[in-house]
């Protein structure tokens, strides 16, 4: 009998983008944010300010970047290289190999006889590939992809951080709480955002990025007030 499928739409396919995405954004709001208000807490100039938070986004952007890139790429090669180890074990004990594979299907529930015929029938096509995604975990929808991990964390991370830094260009007087409460509320909205598109609840996901922001700003205050104060 031949069934139609029908489309669905899952959050695991937004992996690989969203986390970059999130933690670039988060990043970008909370450490630019945090560099303003300790600059400004010193007794800085406005255009010191200014300055500060400029550098702050173009380094932590391609620090971002750099950071996400090399760290899945290290991902990949490990994957790449349990594939090519799969592939020789495949090319040398194929035996073996079919048997593991119905090993596996027989802890998922399936009796003998059908975890055989179905590892039979999948080594049949692509044996590498039931074997990428049954026994080692590897799949298309969620592999590593250095380069959009590195264009996305960066390009997030300056997205994040120009909240903050229009704030603080915008006005040059009560900077440190402008650019504060205006973070927080950017982080809170990013948290819900971000929760929702991975199917958590929105205020979970609010109060946890807006906790830690609240903590770095304030941990960045206090050295801006201690030096500014010694310096003085």
């Amino acid at each position: 009998m031949v069934t139609t499928a029908h489309a669905e739409t899952h959050l695991v396919h937004r992996i690989g983008w969203l986390r970059a995405a999130v933690l670039g954004a988060n990043d970008g709001i909370v450490s630019t944010a945090s560099l303003i208000i300790g600059v400004a807490a010193a007794g800085s100039g406005h255009g010191q300010v200014l300055v500060a938070g400029l550098a702050g986004l173009v380094a932590g952007a391609m620090s971002m970047a750099a950071g996400e890139y090399v760290s899945v790429s290290s991902q990949t090669d490990a994957e790449t290289a349990d594939l090519a180890k799969e592939a020789a074990e495949l090319r040398d004990h194929p035996e073996a190999e079919l048997n593991e594979l119905t090993a596996i299907y027989i802890e998922r529930g399936l009796d003998a006889s059908l975890a055989r015929q179905v590892a039979v029938q999948l080594s049949a096509g692509d044996t590498l590939a039931a074997h990428a995604r049954d026994e080692l975990g590897l799949s298309g929808t969620v592999a590593a992809r250095p380069v959009q991990a590195a264009v996305v964390s960066a390009a997030s991370f300056a997205t994040g951080a120009a909240v903050p830094l229009i704030v603080a260009w915008l006005f040059a007087s009560q900077v440190v709480v402008l650019v504060g409460v205006t973070s927080l509320v950017a982080l809170a909205t990013l948290g819900g955002l971000g929760a929702t598109a991975g199917g958590a609840g929105i205020v979970k996901g609010a109060v946890r990025v807006t906790v830690w922001g609240v903590l770095a700003m304030i941990a960045t205050a206090v050295v801006g007030l201690i030096f500014g104060v010694s310096a003085a």
